[in-house]
């Protein structure tokens, strides 16, 4: 009698981790950490996500925890915008990738995890963009209104087909 009421607590018990876990959730996580650096340093850092929110503001170095979902089945997308006076901003973009962990829900997280829980708490997607590191340039566009004087060399090449010859 024991030995039946154990089997059967066995089996309710694995049937309930198996209906209710979830493979990615367990294995994987929904929160990254992205180091973010720049030449030069200090530049200010402003994160926003897919829906023109900003998720962040700060200096570099920094190391940014975000999210790798933005909603029940929608993955997470960041706009990190990197600026220094003097310099020219620079733009990168981050993606969620699908987890491959989310998968292992076919045979361990069973339906819940693959329909609910992994798709509700974002962890079904992953962050593979950790290390960002820029170089930025300086900048050779006019600030202010009015002539500047240039040399030459530090003018790109790209905007010297627009040069007009000055006679004296």
């Amino acid at each position: 009698m024991i030995k039946n009421s154990l089997l059967k607590i066995s089996a309710i018990s694995f049937a309930f981790i198996f209906l209710f876990s979830s493979c990615a959730s367990i294995v994987s996580r929904s929160r990254y950490p992205v180091h973010i650096d720049s030449t030069p340093s200090n530049a200010t850092i402003a994160i926003t996500d897919i829906k023109g929110r900003q998720v962040f503001s700060g200096k570099t170095p920094a190391v940014v925890r975000l999210k790798s979902g933005a909603g029940y089945f929608q993955k997470a997308e960041y706009q990190v915008k990197i600026s220094s006076p003097g310099y020219d901003d620079r733009t990168i973009f981050i993606e969620s990738q699908i987890d491959g962990w989310y998968f292992g829900n076919i045979f361990l997280g069973g339906v819940l995890g693959m329909l609910i829980i992994d798709p509700i708490s974002g962890a079904m997607w992953t962050i593979e963009t950790r290390f960002i590191n820029e170089n930025l340039t300086k900048s050779t566009a006019a600030n202010d209104p009015g002539m500047k004087i240039l040399n030459i060399n530090d003018v790109p090449d790209e905007l010297k087909a627009y040069m007009v010859k000055v006679e004296q």
